[in-house]
């Protein structure tokens, strides 16, 4: 009778037991360390050859493209100001619309200068009629003092009187005129083809001349210019290339270099540089057909200064720059990796031409070159065959 009340204990005593040694096992399994998964970063391969990706060097045309800052800037801005007073009669255009030069854009009243125009022509009309007059007297004394007939002073007097009055006439002509231009301002005339702008008066309003912010103002739209700047260092090949060409082609991209706007030359420069920044204006001429450069918006303008033939071309991301300058890792027939020093060029975006220290078809690493040495054998990621050579160059 006595056992019976000692076989639950065991059992708890067996559990206990058992989950302690689970417990110890799975420390001791986490603490053991493991071999890395097989499946790693296809790039580093520390107990053999490295894989890497590679690119040939291509002999082809090479453009040297500059990308600069510019500005839209019209070849002609107006601003519209009254040339006589009064009040705005009529409105020809609309806010923004296209216009041609000698269209009208508004009329002043005209009828205060039409009426000093009648005067004057009034006062012309008078005084030439006296002028006339008087030069009849004067070819009559003229006669009479050859016969001598009359005294010599009434005859010099007479000639005076001619000159006076010619004088007269003279003044009243310039006063005609002078109306006749009132009449004609009356009249505000486009000076240049373009777009006209925001009105800043209605009609019925009294203007002035040189009225403060003027009617309006007008701005030719095709062609359009772009000023963009020139760093002073690349300032010689550019000239050296406009002496050559007479102009050079340049393009005008957005704001945020995704698209490109128009397409124009460049045939200028500007007389110096700018001492505060050590660059140099250039102005580019557009078409600009279909508007899509607008004033006072900002591009890039992207220079062509030449083109390189047969220029020899690798990828930017192969350039490495070390203690003694620019070098790549070549790919050798064994498929070790050597460095080369080189001598770089022009770059754009993605490619970069090499001026010296390899030849066409050489292979170069552009990506895995963080864990090479020279001599470090590589393989060419994706290709199953490590122990892959390179094929002899033909000669």
């Amino acid at each position: 009778m006595s056992a019976a009340p000692q076989q639950p204990n065991n059992r708890k005593k067996k559990w206990f037991f058992g989950g302690t040694i689970l417990l110890i096992g799975a420390i001791v399994f986490t603490l053991i360390p493991h071999k890395p998964h097989p499946q790693q970063s296809p790039f580093l391969h520390k107990d053999g050859p490295q894989a890497v990706a590679v690119a040939a060097v291509k002999a082809t045309d090479f453009p040297v493209i500059l990308q600069l800052l510019g500005t839209v800037v019209p070849i002609a801005n107006v601003t519209i100001t009254p040339r006589v007073s009064g009040h705005i009669l009529t409105v020809y255009y609309q806010e923004g619309q296209h216009v041609h030069k000698g269209d009208i854009l508004e009329l002043i009243d005209p009828r205060p200068y039409e009426a000093t125009l009648h005067q004057y022509q009034g006062t012309l009309a008078a005084d030439r009629a006296q002028l006339a007059k008087a030069r009849v007297d004067n070819a009559r004394y003229q006669r009479l003092i050859k016969q001598h007939s009359t005294s010599a002073m009434l005859a010099r007097d007479q000639e005076f009187t001619v000159q006076q009055l010619e004088g007269q006439v003279a003044f009243d002509e310039a006063n005609v005129r002078n109306a006749e231009l009132n009449v004609m301002y009356c009249r505000i005339i486009a000076p240049v083809d373009g777009r006209v702008g925001i009105r800043a008066l209605d009609v019925g309003n009294y203007v002035t001349v040189g009225q403060s912010g003027g009617l309006t103002t007008l701005t030719q739209m095709q062609p359009i210019s772009v000023i963009f700047t020139l760093p002073q260092n690349n300032l010689p090949d550019v000239q050296d290339q406009l002496r050559l060409q007479k102009s050079l082609t340049v393009e005008a991209w957005s704001s945020d270099n995704s698209h490109k706007l128009a397409s124009g030359t460049v045939n200028a420069l500007d007389s110096q540089i700018d001492t505060s920044t050590g660059t140099v204006r250039l102005r580019g001429i557009f078409t600009n057909e279909d508007e899509h450069l607008f004033p006072n918006e900002f591009v890039n303008a992207h220079l062509l200064v030449r083109t390189l033939k047969e220029a020899l071309i690798i990828p930017g991301s192969a350039i490495q720059t070390g203690p003694d300058g620019e070098f790549v890792y070549l790919v050798q027939k064994d498929m070790s990796v050597t460095v080369r020093l080189i001598k770089s060029g022009p770059s754009d975006d993605q490619n970069s031409v090499v001026l010296s220290g390899l030849q066409k078809d050489d292979l170069v690493v552009t990506d895995g070159i963080n864990h090479l040495r020279p001599g470090s054998k590589v393989f060419i990621a994706g290709q199953q065959n490590h122990t892959t050579t390179l094929p002899s160059t033909p000669a």
